[in-house]
């Protein structure tokens, strides 16, 4: 599985990207889990599987989906408290449960 969240800067989501990876791990799943900012997302598609939008740049929903979606690649905002909380587990499963829709 390969996950990708999408930010303004990409500094407090990296270190949501480490808890989530450590959750994998714990969880034996095999995921390539990395953070780039949204002007870097059409160069980050390559094999992807979702796409996870941190809550502060919800605003850009719309606009991703529109581009990422017709490759098959699923879309969600991160829940706000899980990100604020940088609660990783709670973000992999949010992304676990959109893969299995």
């Amino acid at each position: 599985m390969k996950i990708l969240l999408v930010c303004s800067a990409g500094m407090s989501t990296s270190m949501l990207v480490k808890k989530m990876r450590a959750a994998a791990d714990e969880k034996n799943l095999v995921a390539e889990i990395e953070a780039v900012p949204e002007s870097q997302l059409k160069n980050s598609l390559e094999g992807l599987d979702i796409v996870l939008i941190g809550p502060q740049v919800r605003y850009l929903e719309k606009k991703i989906r529109e581009q990422v979606e017709p490759k098959g690649i699923k879309v969600d905002v991160i829940d706000s408290i899980a990100y604020g909380m940088i609660q990783g587990d709670k973000v992999l499963n949010q992304a676990i449960e959109l893969l299995n829709k």
